[in-house]
């Protein structure tokens, strides 16, 4: 057998001594040999045989020049197989900043230091492109970002390109929670009486129905991938099987529901049922009317000329309306928090309330959507002057 170490003479006259480890197969088969050179024969064998060891125990760490950039590249297209192009556009926008300043990184030499400082200047001074002068960004969006970057870090640890996730234990500092929470001003969802006087003041609007839909607990992406073969007039029943939501505010994506438990089969309020049927009656005359110009497509959520909405298109009428009964402005999708709060506080058992709301947590439905305020609490106040008698 050859002998596995061999002297080096360099031209200073220095001896050394090298070795070349066979250290098994890269991603794409490709045959890794690391070698390695010290200034005596023993400290060789010795790295030698600490290299084949750990090869056997499937803890070898080879060297590689791969950059956090190029690692998030990777990462990002291995999470195209588990989650939708809309989920990996909001990965790859939280990550932009890691990119920009992590990215240059050799992913072997990233630290905990390194990762650290970059959140802790983030909460500092951290700026979306675009944003106004001064701004920063929220804690949570900060949080949101490591999370993101521990996922990736994570995947390197099992793919054997990092031993251990530099990420692992960096978090943002308690004080910059607390400031961050006393300084961001979110606009509260509507309260159940906000709710109830925007229905009562569109019932003369034409999209009545699908306003009607978004405020008794469907997603806009829902309202908007509504068929009209997914409705039972008859039944008075409803199925959320369909969405259409939207990459960028630009493009529409049509899909199933994220989950399993999004596809549920709804029973429809009086209400809702027959603004459903007024408006499936009025598409049918504006076609009459419009003649060629008409498009006829399977859509609940439709223009004068029959062309489907959007989620954009469905949110800005509704803030014009808003504009017009001069209510507070918020987004359809918070409507989803008074709808569900006041199912809760009438009673509705929380495993029904998941269902509704197209999940498979109940535990999830009331701790991100339930928010009592000050009315809904008015019964606990009630019970109090029964126990102070």
């Amino acid at each position: 057998m050859a002998e596995p170490v061999k002297k080096i003479t360099l031209s200073s006259g220095k001896v050394r001594y090298r070795t070349v480890v066979d250290a098994g197969r890269d991603a794409s088969g490709k045959r890794i040999q690391l070698t390695v050179t010290r200034d005596t024969k023993r400290e060789v064998l010795e790295e030698r045989a600490r290299i084949i060891s750990q090869r056997s125990a499937g803890t070898l760490i080879a060297p590689s020049k791969i950059t956090v950039g190029e690692w998030l590249d990777e990462w990002l297209e291995h999470k195209r197989r588990d989650v939708e192009p809309t989920t990996i556009r909001v990965y790859r926008i939280a990550l932009v900043h890691v990119y920009d300043t992590l990215g240059h990184i050799r992913l072997q030499e990233l630290t905990e230091d390194h990762i650290q400082d970059f959140v802790d200047n983030l909460v500092a001074g951290g700026r979306r492109a675009g944003g106004p002068a001064g701004s920063r960004l929220a804690v949570s969006t900060v949080e949101g970002i490591l999370t993101r970057l521990r996922d990736a870090l994570g995947r390197a640890v099992v793919r054997k390109l990092i031993p251990a996730s530099p990420a692992q234990y960096v978090r943002v500092a308690l004080a910059d929670k607390k400031a961050g929470k006393r300084e961001r001003v979110r606009p509260k969802p509507w309260t159940v009486q906000e709710v109830q006087a925007f229905i009562k003041g569109v019932e003369r609007d034409r999209l009545y129905a699908p306003m009607l839909l978004s405020l008794m607990g469907l997603r806009p992406a829902e309202v908007c991938g509504l068929r009209w073969t997914d409705v039972d007039l008859k039944a008075g029943t409803l199925e959320t099987a369909n969405t259409r939501t939207m990459i960028g505010n630009k493009l529409v994506l049509e899909k199933d529901t994220k989950t399993s438990a999004g596809q549920r089969l709804l029973p429809l309020p009086g209400k809702a049922q027959d603004a459903l049927k007024k408006f499936k009656a009025r598409q049918a005359t504006e076609k009459l009317s419009a003649g060629e110009a008409y498009t006829d497509t399977p859509y609940v959520a439709v223009d004068l000329l029959g062309r489907p909405m959007n989620t954009r298109n469905l949110r800005e009428h509704a803030y014009r309306l808003m504009r017009e009964l001069e209510m507070r402005r918020v987004r359809l999708y918070d409507a989803r928090h008074s709808c569900l709060t006041y199912l809760a506080v009438s009673g509705v058992p929380d495993v029904v309330l998941a269902a509704w709301a197209g999940h498979t947590n109940a535990s999830f439905t009331k701790a991100k959507y339930v928010r009592p305020g000050v009315e809904d609490l008015r019964s606990a106040a009630a019970a109090w002057d029964g126990f102070h008698g």
